[in-house]
């Protein structure tokens, strides 16, 4: 019985490893997912070391899940892809074995960040900044400068380093490549050659030797070898391709691929990113700049802090009774706060919440966590009130951040696209489009990393023409929101007034009176 074509997308996010299998027409048939624990090591503070042989194991297991789950044979998959969380960074010896990884929230390099940021009096970094899009803080140097000081043997053995969706990639076929839109995170490699620049390396006195070669996004980088088969439970010979950097891949399997296009991605951090007909940086160095995974683009991205994990915060801490009633009428706890929320005027009685700042990407912390202008009155000053102001705040971060964005790039957009958890919320999608001022669509698609994971599979199979092409096609619409013009005005006076105020609040955790929510390595 032959079995229509399909495609697999392995996605390494953070907390877990999923594999999910996609029909040609880009429907999801089936997933498996496992979570998996980083390693922090005793003796080095800030260490998440990446645990290459049990995650392989995890991998695999994920693999055969979910074969098993769409009850499909090995021989119905033509193409696999991976994708992974960026900045994870992983070594190999001549041999071409992994030795040593880890994983993005590794933060043990700090003091190599500072050392770094030294060089030619911070001239360093800026360099490192024009030409990747990226600072030092999240980069690869110093991690690698921290096993340089502290681990010379794994320095010494290393002969190669790739990031954590090439290793996935290495593990089926046996072949070693990065792409552009997940090493460029690294720091090393150029915004505009799509090329590593070692002279990078060389200038912060590291070897420029262990570079590997990059390769696009949806070429074919090899096929399942018959170890990997037996272990995994995909068919020997089974193409797989290049991969990429999970929210570049996101925006993919949005049909977010053409210049200007904008996504807010609603995830445990918000993303806010605009596609950038060429590449160009911010002279503020307060936006990071990545290569996408269309060749020739580049992406702009912000980052807002802890969104998601704000409101779960707040839903455990002060909604318990909530929760129970959702409990019992068989509905979400959220959708019950946004309905009660939705009561709340715009403004939410002048309330400011204080979490995560715009994006500052050259000296980036935040402000204590905090909300701003309560009053005792219990008719203003309640759970729905705090519950809306956050969610307003969510969009106001999102739109200074895009504010930033078109102030460098002249990238504007009438539109954008609100995916992941945040954008279930009808409310939250209205806010976002009131505060913005921009019409707001929402995908129906849920998996949208792991789907533009799958099209580059498809791509390097044979099966679609090319990624911009196919993303646009595969991707379907569920609900779209307009800017309300009077709620809008009120909202740039509010997102103004929390401007102000931020900065008031930053000024109290520079005098030591209150305690920054998260600083970046180095500061």
């Amino acid at each position: 019985m032959t079995h229509a074509p399909h495609v697999m997308a392995l996605d390494a996010g953070t907390g877990s490893i999923r594999a999910v299998i996609f029909s040609e027409q880009g429907e999801q048939i089936a997933v498996a997912q496992a979570e998996w624990q980083h390693l922090a090591l005793p003796d080095v503070p800030g260490s998440m070391e990446f645990d290459l042989q049990k995650n392989w194991q995890l991998a695999c297991q994920c693999i055969r899940q979910a074969l098993a789950n769409a009850q499909l044979p090995a021989s119905a998959i033509r193409g696999i892809a991976c994708c992974s969380m960026r900045e994870g960074i992983v070594l190999y010896n001549k041999a071409g074995e992994a030795i040593w990884a880890c994983a993005n929230v590794d933060a043990r390099a700090s003091r190599e960040v500072s050392e770094l940021k030294e060089i030619h009096q911070g001239a360093f970094e800026r360099e490192v900044y024009q030409y990747s899009g990226q600072t030092l803080a999240l980069g690869a140097m110093p991690r690698l400068l921290w096993l340089a000081h502290h681990r010379p043997d794994i320095y010494r053995e290393a002969a190669t380093l790739t990031m954590i969706s090439d290793w996935l990639a290495c593990c089926l076929s046996g072949e070693l490549a990065v792409d552009p839109s997940n090493a460029g995170t690294t720091g090393m490699l150029d915004l505009h050659t799509r090329q590593w620049r070692p002279e990078l390396l060389d200038m912060a006195g590291l070897r420029g030797d262990i570079l590997s070669p990059v390769l696009e996004t949806g070429v074919p980088l090899g096929k399942v070898t018959a170890r990997a088969a037996e272990a995994c439970g995909l068919a020997a010979g089974t193409v797989v391709a290049m991969g990429g950097g999970d929210v570049q891949l996101g925006s993919l399997g949005l049909g977010v691929v053409q210049p200007g296009e904008t996504a807010v991605l609603g995830g445990t951090f918000w993303q806010q990113v605009v596609n950038l007909p060429r590449p160009a940086v911010d002279p503020q160095m307060n936006i990071r700049v990545n290569p996408h995974v269309i060749p020739g683009m580049a992406q702009a991205e912000a980052i807002s802090f802890f969104t998601g994990l704000t409101m779960r915060w707040f839903r455990d801490a002060f909604c318990s009774e909530e929760k129970l009633i959702a409990e019992r009428l068989g509905v979400d706890c959220y959708s019950l706060l946004e309905e009660m929320a939705a009561r709340v005027p715009v403004g939410s009685w002048g309330v400011m919440p204080v979490f995560s700042d715009a994006m500052h990407f050259n000296k980036w912390y935040h402000a204590a966590p905090s909300f701003i202008n309560l009053s005792i009155d219990p008719e203003r000053c309640n759970k729905q009130t705090l519950f809306r102001a956050l969610k307003e705040n969510a969009a106001i971060v999102s739109a200074c951040n895009l504010d930033q964005v078109a102030a460098f790039s002249g990238a504007r957009s009438d539109s954008l696209v609100f995916a992941g958890g945040g954008s279930k919320g009808a409310l939250w999608s209205q806010i976002l489009s009131d505060v913005t001022g921009l019409r707001v669509k929402v995908p129906q698609v849920k998996e949208a990393t792991a789907l533009g994971c799958a099209i580059a599979a498809g791509v390097a199979a044979g099966m679609y023409d090319s990624l911009a092409e196919t993303g646009r096609s595969l991707v379907r619409w569920e609900r779209e929101y307009h800017p309300n013009a009077q709620h809008h005005q009120l909202y740039q006076a509010h997102k103004a007034r929390w401007q102000k105020i931020y900065a008031d609040q930053l000024g109290l955790v520079d005098s030591g009176l209150t305690t920054s929510m998260w600083k970046a390595p180095g500061l």
